[in-house]
């Protein structure tokens, strides 16, 4: 257990060892008990500390929650180093970005909150809005719409609503990976690697044939 200073109050570097410490106990309730059967006093006591001591530093079970999903979502994105937008064209840059969402979905981690959503949101529907606010879902619509509307500036591509195509690329991207992660719809090594390819020929293939009969768009409306 971190030391305290004179007078009781821990130095910074004590502070954050300990948050950590709560959140490391906190993520393995979670994921392994779900938010329903995890209590803060059986954290708390995972870590022989007093309920004051929790409190002082989340202030119930959701902010808790919330701490995690959002520590696990950013231990999610690539290593400091490793550029997110890359590629020489659309396709290339689309086809980079599906492949780290795809890796990222596919993690433990990942499928184990995934799974606890899943199965506890008809009962706690507050943890859907947790994992809107703490998730990377919005952050990466607006990377992808960025990358789209630098293409439609262009010429390159012709969509009404580029957000709206970016989540749709968003989906195509995870959601059947997502589901293989579960158990739900298996999918072999060659599948998952050839996937991101795949998916951003077919997005764009969409997006071509738009620009050619001006017709078939990715609208909202």
């Amino acid at each position: 257990m971190p030391h305290a200073r004179r007078g009781g109050r821990p130095s910074r570097e004590a502070s954050e060892k300990l948050r950590e410490l709560i959140l490391d106990a906190a993520t393995e309730q979670f994921l392994a008990n779900g938010f329903g059967a995890t209590s803060i006093e059986a954290v708390a006591q995972r870590l022989r500390m007093s309920k004051r001591t929790f409190y002082h530093r989340f202030s119930d079970k959701e902010a808790l929650f919330a701490a995690v999903v959002h520590r696990i979502i950013e231990r999610l994105r690539p290593p400091a180093g490793v550029p997110v937008i890359e590629g020489a064209d659309l396709r290339s840059v689309l086809e980079h970005l599906a492949g780290l969402m795809v890796r990222a979905a596919l993690s433990p981690q990942a499928i184990a909150l995934h799974r606890l959503i899943v199965g506890e949101s008809a009962r706690f529907p507050e943890l859907a809005g947790v994992l809107a606010r703490e998730g990377s879902t919005e952050e990466a619509i607006k990377l992808i719409s960025g990358v789209l509307d630098r293409d439609v500036k262009s010429g390159q591509v012709k969509l009404d609503d580029t957000r709206f195509a970016a989540r749709q690329f968003l989906q195509m991207a995870i959601s059947l990976p997502q589901r293989h992660g579960l158990g739900l719809a298996p999918m072999s090594k060659q599948e998952l690697a050839e996937w991101p390819r795949k998916v951003t020929d077919l997005f764009l293939n969409g997006c071509r044939l738009a620009k050619a009969t001006g017709t078939i768009r990715a609208t909202s409306r």
